[in-house]
């Protein structure tokens, strides 16, 4: 089936990062969390450090609305540089405010909002925030409730 995920890169805070996102949407990860200690050596491939094989290969996180989060650790001894940036955020629409309120005291927590929930111009309950691991979240609930 189709389906539209959003992948996070972490530098080596991936497990730390999702399970808090689990805390706070709840469910469990799609088929566990696979670790780079399962992936084949390869030939000509210097061998990978006992830190470097319990980092998070892959794990899936659904969400609302059947969106996934996905991610990664890519740390820098595996050749990565990641960079926290402006251009993405992840948007939210919770069905109602109380539930938009929740999320955005969880996600905020430890890290900087942006711009406080509020009532928008186009009739929407919005804000946004940066969560402690980098990751921007946009809330936009269209309930009155």
């Amino acid at each position: 089936m189709a389906r539209v995920s959003t992948y996070l890169n972490f530098t080596r805070e991936t497990e730390e990062a999702f399970e808090f996102y689990k805390s706070i949407f709840g469910g469990e990860f799609t088929n566990g969390i696979s670790r780079f200690s399962e992936v084949p050596a390869q030939e000509g491939a210097p061998a990978m450090s006992e830190q470097d094989k319990n980092l998070v290969m892959h794990v899936e996180l659904p969400i609302l609305g059947g969106h996934v989060l996905m991610g990664t650790d890519a740390p820098q001894s595996m050749g990565f540089t990641v960079i926290r940036g402006n251009s993405t955020y992840i948007n939210l629409e919770p069905d109602t405010r109380a539930e938009t309120d929740r999320l955005f005291a969880a996600l905020s927590a430890g890290g900087k909002t942006e711009m406080n929930l509020q009532e928008m111009f186009w009739g929407g309950y919005f804000g946004s925030c940066t969560d402690k691991y980098g990751v921007q979240w946009m809330f936009n609930c269209a309930s009155k409730i």
